[in-house]
């Protein structure tokens, strides 16, 4: 039996834990940047590809999302509701975009890849991972070249995105991801827990697509608007979220095979450069139109995660709800959409 198969789970849980807190301890020793979400993806990611016994943390993770949908929820507050029709133009564009990525990556993955026609349709799709995996491998995608596509699309992405804004836009990431926990009223620490917990519950009993973070955001936006929280979760909430998402893109190359590198990975990568391609035109367009600025307008189009991106806009100081806005209009269309062209598609 190998070594790895006779640990418990809880073990290697306890394990990948304690990998990625020496990973975020390393980067912050050094002074990089976002040390709780590059420093467990790389140590993660690292000790993934070498062959280690790492385990996810399962519910766990998927509650310290909610972490992220409190925050962007706290954001959409009544100045931001009288500046929607303000983002209408490029909110618009959304559709066009989706529309030409699936025009360049079915082919791509079906032609040039050779995949059949149900995973290119799914791999294709800038949607949520797990989304994008579910409704590909029960139309009979293959799962596990869906999930390394699109775990290298995130990664990938989350890794460019924050060199990007700081070397090209030049954005240091340097903006406090919230107030210190002692500096927040104790009511509105309650309501914020309570917001994520009852949105993440609920928005799972309804059957609510990305549960743990649309579900709080809508419960912590209605207190925000109605004026009861007035600030994003504390700041040590929000470096708990990233240190989960980090260890969950770098454990998602659990298992990984040489034979899976060369043909899934490899794939994704290209992939990611075509995404990027039409990500920059895009971004270009709202720029030069000045339906966005720069930051702004870059962090909406880019094709990465929802919770990802919210990161990435919190520690860059960019307008939270602009672009989640654009990366809801985003999600929403590809997980609404996407099941029911494939059957139209007859895959």
């Amino acid at each position: 039996m190998p070594f790895s198969a006779s640990l418990q789970p809880f073990t290697r849980t306890a394990g990948t834990l304690l990998l990625a807190a020496l990973g975020a301890a390393l980067f912050s020793a050094l002074g990089l940047p976002l040390p709780f979400l590059f420093g467990p993806m790389l140590a993660c990611l690292i000790a993934a590809l070498l062959g280690a016994p790492l385990r996810g943390t399962g519910q766990v993770a998927v509650a310290a999302r909610t972490i992220l949908g409190v925050a962007v929820g706290a954001s959409i507050t009544p100045d931001l509701v009288t500046v929607l029709p303000q983002m209408a133009l490029s909110v618009a564009l959304i559709p066009l975009y989706i529309l030409c990525i699936g025009l360049v990556g079915v082919p791509f993955f079906r032609r040039i890849c050779g995949f059949d026609p149900v995973t290119s349709y799914y791999a294709a799709m800038p949607g949520g991972l797990q989304d994008m995996v579910i409704f590909g491998t029960e139309a009979g995608g293959d799962p596990r070249a869906l999930s390394l596509i699109h775990a290298t699309r995130v990664l990938i992405i989350v890794t460019v995105a924050p060199i990007l804004l700081t070397q090209a836009f030049d954005t240091p990431l340097s903006h406090p991801v919230g107030a210190p926990i002692g500096d927040i009223d104790i009511i509105e620490l309650v309501l914020m827990a309570l917001a994520a917990l009852i949105g993440w519950k609920v928005g799972e009993r309804i059957g609510l697509f990305g549960a743990s973070i649309l579900g709080p955001m809508i419960v912590t936006a209605a207190l925000s608007l109605a004026g009861l929280i007035h600030a994003r979760p504390p700041a040590e909430a929000i470096l708990t979220a990233q240190y989960f998402i980090g260890i969950g893109i770098g454990v998602g190359y659990v298992g990984v095979t040489l034979a899976e590198l060369r043909k899934f990975v490899l794939a994704g990568v290209a992939y990611v450069i075509l995404l990027a391609l039409l990500a920059i035109a895009f971004t270009e367009f709202v720029v030069l139109t000045g339906l966005a600025a720069q930051v702004e307008g870059f962090l909406a189009f880019a094709p990465g995660g929802q919770a990802e991106m919210t990161v990435l806009a919190i520690v860059a100081g960019a307008d939270l709800g602009f672009v989640i806005v654009h990366h809801l209009t985003r999600i929403v269309l590809v997980i609404t959409a996407a099941p029911i062209v494939a059957r139209y598609m007859k895959f």
